[in-house]
């Protein structure tokens, strides 16, 4: 191995003690490689021009790029780089409010130096969090304060080596010549050559070539190399592939795919997985020899007369707290928020401000100033957009702090007759008799030692728990219920069987709220205040969204008792009808309920409230189906909700 160095023996000093083979040659620098699509051998020679070159065999050339902290993620906070002449090379000394450089990211490598540094930056980081004035830090003994310096070589004398073939980006070939060229027609700057030859522009951005760059340019100029400046550094700092931003076609890799904290479980349990969004959620638990209908059938029965558990984890949740929270939550529910008592929960519905029915959810109030909201999973991050916007822009007087805390909560649902017996032998510190905590209460509690929040809240339509758990914990909470439950023969369910209970209970989903329905479409007009203002009020009662010829949120049911349908289907006053005007609604939800016993669905039909008992046909005319349909009340099973409040 040979080691060349720019510095002559003078410079170096006392020579630093070598690896036996290690040669090096003082005062020297590399003139020129030879060999094809591999190095062969390189040519070097005395920098002064005095004296022999000589010529080296080798498969291998590596250049010292001196001392380059990595400034770029400081620079995208808003720092600017300045020069250092010590090391020669950019650094960020103040990167930005809240931000401290230490150490070689500011650019200083004396150990005592380093030390010192990350004691006062650690202090100011400790005030600037409100923990006020900090004791001083006693630094460990050193005797390590040798200031690091280097003697920059940013290009060959033109006498030893020609422009023309000296490279300084060596992904894009931009050589010495073609920055000279640069000056020459007035593109000197870093930001316009940059641009004039395309140094820089690689998939290393910069990192290999740019320093060298600006110390040429400066000796081009006969100015300081801070003097001139330096590019800007941009997102992204790793090089990603345009495919990545931009191609459609790439299947899962297109984006990450999400995970519950249960999800080992589900796997192990022999769970069918659906898309549900980024989310991968368990569709239904087929048992040996068990079709699809069977299985979903099974898992609905289950719940309907004993207990089941699903995994509602996608659920989108929101924490917010401070002394108006409740205040600004009345204004973007359609129905009272700020007077719900503490250890309650409610049921909500946001509208857009065109009076279209935006989002609906729970939201609980664990204290006077703390709210907990869960919203639908596809609709998780608009609606902390939506929020956001609302704070900043509408409401900025408001004192209330928010922020997304879905990953931070696996959540679950229990629920089934035999769901409160089941949960009382593994809570903790909670009392759930129907009493203590009646429908819609919302309190903490423990289980397995574990805090979760308990909200007696039900999507299926009985007697039903939801418990969130820090995600951490949450396959731990799972399997504590799954085994409090197995006497009861709990069994896990999947969002088809999830899906069959709330198309049972009329509760509307993503379907129905379509961005094209209002509260009063949906059976929900009961919900809107009329003592306080909220977002979409006054347009949800604009002439077109009320009165004749809405779509109404029915059901339907077939005439024939082994009769079908599907969503998507229209419907129809006779089969024969054709035309754009001859689709009276459309089918938005159809399953086969095991309660029932027969095909039933959600739809939205024109006058729809109005036209219960009447006979439709829902057709389907891309299947080539058509079946004979009752219009019905949306609710199928129990109807007075006792079951919710047994």
């Amino acid at each position: 191995m040979t080691v060349v160095d720019s510095r002559s023996a003078s410079q170096v000093g006392e020579p630093p003690c070598l690896p036996t083979g290690v040669v090096a040659i003082r005062g020297s620098a590399l003139m020129q490689t030879k060999g094809k699509l591999q190095v062969r051998s390189v040519t070097v020679a005395p920098l002064s021009g005095d004296g022999p070159r000589r010529e080296i065999d080798c498969d291998l050339v590596c250049v010292s790029g001196g001392y380059n902290p990595c400034i770029h993620l400081l620079s995208h906070l808003g720092g600017r780089p300045s020069w250092d002449e010590a090391i020669a090379s950019c650094v960020i000394k103040a990167p930005g409010e809240g931000v401290f450089a230490v150490g070689g990211a500011a650019g200083t490598f004396a150990l005592r130096d380093c030390l010192s540094e990350g004691a006062v930056a650690g202090q100011a980081a400790a005030r600037a969090c409100g923990a006020g004035e900090t004791r001083e830090t006693a630094l460990p003994t050193t005797d390590t304060s040798t200031a690091y310096r280097v003697t920059p070589l940013w290009r060959v004398p033109e006498r030893l080596s020609k422009p023309t073939t000296a490279f300084v980006d060596f992904q894009n070939d931009v050589t010495v010549s073609d920055l000279m060229l640069a000056a020459r027609e007035g593109f000197a700057r870093p930001e316009h050559a940059k641009r004039y030859t395309t140094l820089g522009m690689a998939t290393d951005q910069g990192k290999l070539s740019s320093v060298n760059a600006l110390g040429i340019l400066a000796d081009l100029h006969d100015a300081a190399v801070g003097a001139i400046g330096t590019t800007t550094f941009r997102p992204l700092y790793s090089p990603v592939a345009l495919g990545t931003l931009a191609g459609r076609r790439r299947g899962v890799a297109l984006r990450p795919t999400r995970l519950s904290a249960m999800h080992i479980w589900h796997e192990r349990s022999g769970a069918a997985f659906t898309q549900a969004g980024l989310w991968l959620r368990p569709y239904y638990y087929p048992r040996a020899g068990e079709s699809f209908a069977a299985a979903v059938a099974r898992e609905v029965r289950t719940v309907r007369t004993g207990v089941g558990i699903v995994d509602v984890s996608t659920l989108g949740k929101i924490e917010l707290k401070g002394p108006d929270a409740g205040a600004f939550l009345d204004r973007l529910y359609v129905n009272g928020i700020a007077g719900l008592p503490k250890g309650r929960a409610r049921y909500g519905v946001m509208l857009r401000e065109d009076g279209m029915v935006f989002d609906d959810g729970t939201v609980s109030r664990l204290a006077e100033d703390h709210f907990f909201m869960t919203v639908t999973t596809a609709k998780a991050s608009e609606v902390l957009e939506h929020m956001e916007f609302c704070h900043q822009v509408h409401w900025p007087e408001l004192d209330v702090q928010f922020c997304s805390v879905s990953e931070s909560w696996a959540a679950m649902a229990v629920a089934g007759p035999k769901s409160r017996d089941v949960l009382a032998r593994v809570v903790e510190g909670l009392d759930l008799s129907n009493n203590a905590f009646p429908r819609q209460a919302a309190a903490e509690g423990r289980i397995g030692g574990v805090s979760v929040r308990i909200l007696r809240i039900s999507f299926s339509g009985e007697l039903a728990y939801e418990i969130y758990a820090p995600a951490d914990y949450g396959l731990g909470v799972w399997q504590a219920i799954i085994e409090a439950g197995a006497a009861d023969g709990i069994t896990a369910y999947g969002t088809e069987a999830m899906a069959v209970m709330r198309t049972e209970k009329g509760h509307v989903a993503g379907a129905e709220l379509d961005g094209r329905t209002t509260a009063s479409d949906l059976g929900l007009g009961r919900m809107m205040s009329e003592k306080k203002d909220y977002i979409g009020r006054w347009l949800a009662g604009r002439e077109g969204l009320v009165g004749e010829g809405r779509h109404e949120l029915v059901g339907l049911k077939p005439v024939k008792h082994d009769g079908a349908f599907r969503a998507g289907a229209h419907l129809v006053e006779t089969p024969s009808a054709t035309g754009p005007k001859a689709s009276q609604g459309h089918v938005t939800t159809a399953v086969y309920s095991p309660e029932c016993g027969a095909w039933i669905g959600l739809a939205l039909l024109e006058n729809g409230r109005r036209r219960l008992g009447e006979r439709l046909y829902a057709v389907s005319p891309l299947h080539g189906e058509e079946t004979e349909i009752e219009v019905t009340e949306p609710v199928f099973v129990d109807a007075p909700g006792e079951r919710t409040r047994a």
